[in-house]
């Protein structure tokens, strides 16, 4: 890493053993992003010095799913199990507390890389046929800082297979603004509708957002216990937009394109060094969508598809 990034540097024969295998950096003006071939994470994003996400040790794997890219599902699917044509399928149970398969299948995979630039990075991943995923399918991610310094996210899945293979896609990256006090933060996520879930984070049906799931005039994060899945988003010129602000008038945003119509926040009080941490995940369908159908989409042999988000900063400055 170079000397100006908050990472440290690597040693002086310009090798360095990371635990998330290799690092790309990307640069546009004020901008900085770093992307890790494990999971094609999002390492850091830093704006004029400002840190927008959360980051972690040269020899630590993301705590908490920090910054990783989730295919063929994002959040759990319930007892790892689902049906396809009639059949159980069982998938390796990756959420022992729960019993749950959590976070896709690419989470401890390493990311070939397809190409590179000053500005992006795009990488590549086979999910090969499996207990559980009888599917050959490819997720390709491009990162890319734009001419507007802000960062987009483009997460392809492919069907190599010969059927028709369903599909969640997601993300879980966690915002903050700086040296901020989290709790000083103010969160606000476009979404009118909650998905009620069980003690397992299962969804067993919907409602209205109301109390500490209503984002929508904002709330404070300190006081906020919150793990839910949240859609009936509000879109805008294409795009729903979450925010985190401060009282000076800085904040960070995380977009998500109408492919993706489910948004999860969590607020953890386990992320390393923080005494509380924002993740705000862009999700195409929730949790147990292989189980439920909610969300669930299909992909027929040959076919591909795309979910877009990114990641927005203002310094709160009068132009």
């Amino acid at each position: 890493m170079t000397s100006d990034s908050p990472l440290e540097t690597s040693v002086a024969s310009g090798y360095r053993a990371y635990a998330t295998g290799r690092q790309y950096e990307l640069r546009r003006g004020d901008a900085l992003a770093v992307v890790t071939e494990l999971a094609a994470g999002l390492r850091l994003f830093n704006r004029s010095g400002v840190q927008l996400t959360e980051t972690y040790g040269d020899d630590e794997i993301p705590p908490g799913g920090s910054g990783i890219t989730l295919a063929p599902w994002a959040n759990r699917v319930e007892d790892g199990t689902w049906f396809l044509d009639g059949k159980k399928q069982q998938l390796a149970i990756t959420e022992v507390a729960r019993n749950n398969a959590s976070h896709g299948l690419l989470r401890n995979a390493s990311y070939a890389l397809v190409d590179e630039s000053e500005h992006s990075v795009t990488l590549e991943a086979t999910i090969c046929p499996q207990h559980g995923y009888p599917f050959l399918a490819r997720h390709r991610v491009q990162y890319l800082l734009t001419e507007d310094l802000g960062l987009v996210v483009r997460q392809t899945l492919a069907n190599d297979s010969k059927k028709a293979a369903p599909f969640v896609l997601g993300a879980h990256p966690y915002l903050r603004l700086g040296d901020t006090s989290v709790e000083d933060l103010v969160l606000s996520v476009s979404a009118d509708t909650q998905l009620l879930a069980d003690e397992r984070l299962i969804p067993r049906g919907s409602a209205p957002v109301q109390g500490d799931t209503d984002f929508r005039a904002g709330l404070h994060v300190a006081p906020l216990n919150v793990d839910v899945a949240l859609t009936g988003l509000q879109f805008e010129g294409g795009k729903a937009r979450h925010t985190l602000a401060a009282s000076d008038g800085r904040q960070v945003s995380l977009w998500q394109d109408e492919s993706c119509q489910y948004v999860h926040v969590y607020v953890s009080t386990l992320y390393p060094g923080r005494s509380r941490a924002v993740a705000v995940e862009p999700m195409t369908g929730p949790a147990n969508a292989f189980n439920s159908g909610e969300g669930l989409r299909w992909l027929q042999p040959g076919e591909s598809f795309t979910m877009s988000w990114g990641i927005d900063y203002s310094s709160g400055a009068a132009s």
